[in-house]
C-alpha cells in the first residue's frame, strides 16, 4: 500500500475512528487497530468494537492499493502532531511507514486478514429516511438523558425508535423518568427498534460543520447512519421496550407556563440544600397567591424557598429529584415550558410551550 493524503483530512478521520477502536481485549488485540484501505483515489479508515463500526472515507492519491491495520490511538496522536502538509503512507508486510516533511515513523501493525468483517445491510429492504443534522442533535439530546445505565435491563439502556400515527418518535426511560420526541413527521415504514445510546452519541460526536443531513437505514438487527464521508453502523438491542405511551398522563390538574431560565436557577439553588436528602425538592403551585414555589429542607444545613409568579389553574404539590428536573429543563432549547402536575403521587409532565413534539415525564418521590 502506498498513498498520499493531506494531514488535516487524515487527522480528522483518525480522530473519529480512534474513539471506536476498543482497548485491547483478551484474544482480540486487533480491535484496538484501525483498518487502512487504499484504492483508487480514496483512503478508507475503519474501526469496530464488534457492536459498533465506524468507516470514514478520505480523498487521497493511492499510488498502490493495499490494506493494513495499525494501533488507532498511536497513529491518531502521531498524525495530529504532523505539519499541515501531505502525509505519505507506505505499508509493507506488517509495518506502516508514515512520513511528512522531516517527520518519519514506522508503526508495527497486523495484517488486515484478521480484521473482523463489517456488518452488511440490505439497503433495498431497510427502512430509510433522511433528517437534518440540527434536528437530529436536538432530538437525541432531549431524549437520551432519560436512558438507563442499568445493564441488567438492556431495553432501557437504549433509545426506542418507533412509529406512531405515521410519524417516527424516539423515546427513552430509566423507570423514573421518560422522554418522548417526534423525530420525523412522516415515514412509510413500520419501525420499532432500540438503538444503543453510545451509537447515537458517536454520531453526534462525528458531526462536523460541513454536514447538513443524516441518512438513516434500519433493519431488524442493525442501524446505519451516513453523513458526509462518515458512516456509523451499530447492532440494535434485542429486547422489548415498554408500552411507554400509557405512562404519559393525558390530562393534568394544573398546567403552568414558566420561564425556563428562572426555573433552572430556582432548582439549582434548592438542590444545594437537598444534597443530604438525595436531591429531594418540593414543587408547589398556589392558585390564590399566583406563585410557583420550590423548597428544600436539610436539617443540618438549613432550608431554602424560591418563588416566581405564574398563572395557576389549581393548587398542586409534588416532590421531585432535583437532578432529574434539571436534566429535563436543560435539554429544552426554548425559553418557556409548560409544567403540569396533579397529585403528590402523580407524575409531572414538562413540555415546550411552543410545541407538542416533546414530552418529559418525571415520577414523584415519596414525600
Amino acid at each position: 500500500m502506498e498513498v498520499e493524503v493531506l494531514q488535516d483530512r487524515l487527522a480528522k478521520a483518525l480522530n473519529i475512528v480512534s474513539r471506536v477502536a476498543a482497548s485491547t481485549k483478551a484474544g482480540l488485540p486487533i480491535l484496538s487497530n484501525v483498518l487502512l484501505r487504499a484504492e483508487e483515489n480514496q483512503l478508507t479508515l475503519t474501526a469496530t468494537d464488534l457492536n459498533l463500526a465506524t468507516v470514514v472515507y478520505v480523498n487521497a492519491k493511492a499510488k498502490k492499493n493495499g490494506t493494513i491495520t495499525v494501533p488507532a490511538k498511536l497513529l491518531s496522536e502521531f498524525v495530529s502532531n504532523l505539519p499541515k502538509e501531505t502525509v505519505k503512507l507506505f505499508a509493507k508486510d506488517e509495518k506502516l511507514t508514515i512520513a511528512a516533511g522531516k517527520y518519519k515513523s514506522t508503526v508495527n501493525g497486523i495484517l488486515a486478514d484478521d480484521f473482523p468483517e463489517l456488518p452488511k445491510i440490505n439497503e433495498k429492504e431497510a427502512a430509510t429516511f433522511k433528517i437534518s443534522v440540527d434536528i437530529f442533535k436536538e432530538a437525541v439530546n432531549e431524549v437520551i438523558i432519560a436512558a438507563s445505565n442499568d445493564t441488567t435491563r438492556p431495553a432501557l439502556t437504549g433509545v426506542y425508535f418507533n412509529t406512531f400515527e405515521d410519524a417516527l418518535y424516539i423515546a427513552a426511560t430509566d423507570g423514573y423518568r421518560l422522554a418522548d420526541k417526534k423525530f420525523v413527521e412522516k415515514v412509510t415504514s413500520d419501525i420499532k427498534v432500540i438503538v444503543p445510546t453510545n451509537a447515537l452519541q458517536e454520531v453526534i460526536r462525528s458531526i462536523n460543520d460541513g454536514m447538513d443531513e443524516i441518512e438513516v437505514l434500519i433493519t431488524d438487527a442493525q442501524i446505519r447512519f451516513r453523513m458526509g464521508e462518515v458512516e456509523i453502523t451499530s447492532k440494535l438491542i434485542d429486547a422489548s421496550f415498554p408500552d411507554y405511551r400509557r405512562l404519559i398522563p393525558e390530562k393534568c390538574n394544573s398546567n403552568i407556563e414558566l420561564d425556563k431560565a428562572e426555573l433552572i436557577r430556582m432548582t439549582k439553588v434548592a438542590a444545594l440544600f437537598a444534597r443530604d436528602s438525595g436531591g429531594s425538592i418540593i414543587c408547589e403551585a398556589k392558585k390564590d397567591d399566583g406563585t410557583f414555589l420550590i423548597t428544600a429542607v436539610a436539617s443540618e444545613v438549613g432550608e431554602n424557598s424560591s418563588a416566581m409568579e405564574a398563572k395557576i389553574e389549581q393548587d398542586a404539590k409534588v416532590t421531585l429529584n432535583s437532578r432529574y428536573l434539571l436534566d429535563a429543563l436543560n435539554s429544552i432549547i426554548e425559553g418557556k415550558i409548560i409544567f403540569s402536575m396533579s397529585g403528590k403521587l402523580d407524575p409531572i409532565k414538562i413540555k415546550n410551550a411552543k410545541s407538542e413534539d416533546y414530552t418529559h415525564i418525571i415520577m414523584p418521590l415519596n414525600s
